[in-house]
C-alpha cells in the first residue's frame, strides 16, 4: 500500500519523505491556510520534495472554474493532481479534464455509488473518508471493501485512497482491505513505526550492553594489579 501524507508542512514532507515512506501528498485548503504562504509557492515546493502525486484542490463549485483551475495548476508540476469535489458539477469536470490527460483526484466521497460514479467520470484517484464516516456510525473500512470488491470486478483504474485517517487501527484495516493509498496526516507517521515493546526492547539492550561493558573493565583491571 502506498502512504501519502495530509500535510503542506515542508519540514514535516521533508523528514518523513526522508524515511522513504512517502509515495504522495495530499493537501486541501484548511491545511493550506495554515502555512501562512501563497498557493502557488506551497505547492511548487511540495512538488520539489517529493517525487509522486499532489494533490491540491480547486476553490471553485461550477464546472467551468474547476476545470479552468485545474488547467492553470496542473502547470506547476508534472507530478500535479487535482483534487476535486463530489458532487455532479465536480463529475462534469473531471470528466472533461481526463480528456485533456490531466489527473484528478475525487475527494469527499461517502458512500460506493460515489466512488463508482467518480471512477466513470474518469478519477485517477478517489477519496473516501473514513474517519468522517466513523463519526455518524458508518463503518468506514467496510465501504473501502466494497469499493475495491466493485472497481476489482469491473477492472476499474481508479485507485482507492482511504482519507480521513484517524489512528493507526484506521491504517491496518485501510491495507487489509486493499485500499490501494492511505492519505495519513503527519502526526500519526511516529505511531506507524514506534511501538512501546520496541523502546523497552532497546532500552534493554543499551542495559546489558552497559553491565557488560563494566564487566569487561573490571576484569581488566584485575588482570593489570
Amino acid at each position: 500500500m502506498k502512504f501519502f501524507l495530509d500535510t503542506a508542512n515542508i519540514e514535516e514532507i521533508t523528514r518523513i519523505n526522508a524515511l522513504g515512506l512517502v509515495d504522495g501528498v495530499t493537501t486541501n485548503p484548511s491545511i493550506i491556510s495554515k502555512e501562512g504562504r501563497p498557493f502557488e509557492e506551497v505547492i511548487k515546493e511540495i512538488c520539489n520534495v517529493v517525487e509522486g502525486p499532489v494533490s491540491p484542490e480547486v476553490i471553485g463549485l461550477q464546472a467551468e472554474e474547476m476545470i479552468n483551475e485545474a488547467r492553470v495548476i496542473s502547470q506547476w508540476a508534472p507530478n500535479v493532481v487535482i483534487k476535486i469535489p463530489m458532487t455532479e458539477e465536480g463529475l462534469k469536470a473531471v470528466h472533461t479534464l481526463s480528456k485533456e490527460n490531466i489527473k484528478t483526484n475525487v475527494t469527499l466521497i461517502f458512500s460506493v455509488a460515489q466512488g463508482l460514479m467518480a471512477a466513470k467520470a474518469g478519477a485517477t484517484f478517489i477519496s473516501p473518508f473514513l474517519g468522517r464516516l466513523d463519526d455518524i456510525g458508518i463503518d468506514g473500512i467496510e465501504m473501502i471493501k466494497r469499493l475495491k470488491q466493485v472497481f476489482d470486478h469491473y477492472g476499474l483504474k481508479s485507485e482507492i485512497i482511504s482519507a480521513s485517517i484517524r489512528h493507526l487501527g484506521h491504517v491496518e484495516a485501510a491495507a487489509e482491505a486493499g485500499s490501494h493509498i492511505a492519505t495519513i496526516p503527519g502526526s500519526l507517521f511516529p505511531k506507524l513505526w514506534g511501538h512501546p515493546l520496541t523502546d523497552k526492547g532497546i532500552q534493554g539492550f543499551l542495559k546489558d550492553w552497559e553491565s557488560f561493558n563494566k564487566t569487561l573493565e573490571g576484569e581488566n583491571h584485575a588482570v593489570t594489579r
